[in-house]
């Protein structure tokens, strides 16, 4: 496997652990292709959101969840966010949340 899965904080990995079963099982499988094949992964398991924020795009029968994420040097991939979707559209606050850890990050 090319590339690791890092955490901005222990708490959006505690976040993903209570997500719902099917979606969490989605998660683990984009999380997966990830790891071996990067930035080739593309829609509809991943999407990128310009700035170097991308999102994946987990869902199951339960919901659909949502977690921003960057790459940086040294084949590295930081999940910056997550959170169970519960409108059609990706609310402005999480957007925010995400953006703002993708600058601390750099």
């Amino acid at each position: 496997m090319g590339f690791d899965i890092e955490y901005f904080h222990p708490s959006i990995e505690a976040t993903i652990s209570g997500w719902p079963v099917s979606v969490k099982a989605d998660y683990r499988r984009i999380s997966l292709l990830l790891t071996e094949y990067g930035p080739q992964v593309r829609m509809p398991n991943t999407k990128a959101l310009g700035s170097g924020l991308f999102e994946m795009r987990p869902k199951g029968r339960d919901g659909i969840g949502r977690a921003f994420y960057c790459y940086v040097k040294g084949k590295k991939i930081i999940v910056l966010h997550a959170f169970i979707k519960k409108t059609q559209k990706t609310p402005l606050k999480e957007m925010r949340l995400a953006r703002k850890r993708l600058e601390e990050v750099r």
